[in-house]
């Protein structure tokens, strides 16, 4: 069994939702309510901005929370999404007020449209990932109450003012979505981020989710990172966790991230002008020694490959077969059955298992599934190494280890349903 979950993962602290705690002052004029995604309110005497808004189910209590911290209801005047995901905008009809104006980035419609329009292939896939976190819990948790149509949108940048307080949007592609974008206080030099490095502060950012997503640009990542940078901020809010204070501070945290990316983008880029191929950039990748970067969600290989396929597309050139709609896996059967069958293709797998040879030890076990996959020898098989590669993640990689857990129940359910 392993030793590691999802469960204990840092970041289901940072997106857990407790009704009953409060809103919080960051400072004299902005205030946060943690929720799934966090939700933040600027205050003013001419009217308030919100942005985001927490899940549909969070949204009313999001409300409720800043105005009891307050002592008077919101007069909202701007609602602003950083990004397009559920837990960012759908509590957003809890914010609209007679004079509100909803602000996102161009593409939103986009981005949404497309995960309306895509809903049943990234569900299943999506909890495929965190099917951990989806155990014992209902399957249909009414949260969902629709997406805004009266979205006022811009394209690079955006600014507004509200009682002589500044405050400018920026595009910020690069990040968790196409459509992300930062807000910026010129004159407090406080920026909001949202997910745009990432769910957690310090952590590798996700260029590409093991959910499936679309990609996002590594080098326009480096840019932006640079422009932040550039800005000298005082005040970082991020998406999840407390903001981040001192300029010195959130300089010394981005430069951590952003040398760990650079790396890896010119290690990479350095590699496939050498003629390498993805699986040999892949096991090479490494961070830098010295650079310390914090339990995330995906390992600095997914970023090698994100980085070869933003610049090569998806033929790589290895195998002709790429070029065909039929797959390997479809001549397995065969090849398993000129090894002995299942539970021989199996033992092979156990013993490149106890040789510490994982990887090698998947793709076996994976032709004897294919082959047989209500083998028992063949499922528990199947669990001794998807167990030893979660063990192998150290409970820091959470859509890896989320994948694999998932993997693993799949697996036992198949062998309890046997007997």
């Amino acid at each position: 069994m392993t030793q590691f979950r999802t469960l204990d993962h840092p970041i289901m602290s940072m997106i857990a939702w407790d009704p009953e705690r409060p809103a919080e002052w960051i400072n004299d004029h902005i205030l946060m309510v943690h929720a799934t995604s966090n939700v933040y309110l600027i205050i003013s005497d001419d009217g308030d901005v919100v942005l985001n808004s927490g899940t549909a189910g969070q949204g009313t209590a999001i409300r409720q929370k800043f105005e009891a911290l307050l002592g008077r209801a919101l007069d909202v005047r701007k609602l602003v999404f950083t990004q397009s995901h559920p837990d960012h905008v759908g509590g957003w009809q809890a914010f609209t007020d007679n004079q509100t104006e909803i602000i996102a980035q161009r593409l939103f419609h986009q981005i949404v449209a497309e995960r309306r329009m895509l809903t049943p292939f990234f569900g299943a896939r999506y909890a495929n990932v965190i099917a951990a976190m989806l155990a014992g819990m209902p399957r249909n948790l009414g949260l969902d109450a629709g997406d805004p149509d009266q979205v006022s949108t811009f394209a690079d940048t955006h600014e507004f003012t509200l009682s002589g307080r500044r405050f400018q949007l920026k595009s910020m592609s690069s990040g968790e979505t196409l459509d992300a974008l930062a807000v910026w206080l010129p004159d407090e030099k406080t920026v909001f981020t949202g997910n745009w490095a990432g769910a957690i502060h310090g952590a590798l950012p996700n260029f590409y989710t093991a959910r499936g997503d679309r990609q996002r640009s590594v080098p326009g990542w480096l840019a932006d990172c640079r422009d932040l940078i550039a800005r000298e901020p005082e005040l970082l809010i991020t998406g999840h966790e407390q903001p981040i204070i001192g300029r010195d501070r959130i300089r010394k945290d981005l430069m951590t991230i952003y040398d760990a990316i650079s790396h890896i983008h010119d290690t990479t880029v350095e590699a496939m002008n050498a003629g390498a191929d993805v699986a040999t950039i892949q096991a090479l990748t490494k961070l830098p020694t010295g650079i310390a970067i914090r339990e995330g969600r995906c390992p600095p290989h997914w970023i090698a490959r994100a980085v070869y396929e933003e610049y090569a597309g998806w033929f790589h050139q290895d195998l002709t077969s790429e070029l065909y709609p039929t797959p390997q896996s479809v001549i397995w059967p065969e090849l398993v059955e000129a090894m002995g069958g299942p539970e021989k293709v199996a033992e092979r797998a156990l013993h490149l298992l106890s040789k510490g040879e994982t990887e090698k030890a998947l793709h076996f076990v994976e032709m004897a599934a294919a082959s047989k996959p209500g083998s028992r020898k063949v499922l528990e098989t199947q669990i001794a190494v998807f167990e030893a590669l979660a063990d192998q993640t150290g409970g820091k990689i959470f859509d890896l280890l989320g994948w694999l857990e998932g993997r693993i129940m799949s697996a036992k359910q198949a062998l309890a349903e046997m007997n």
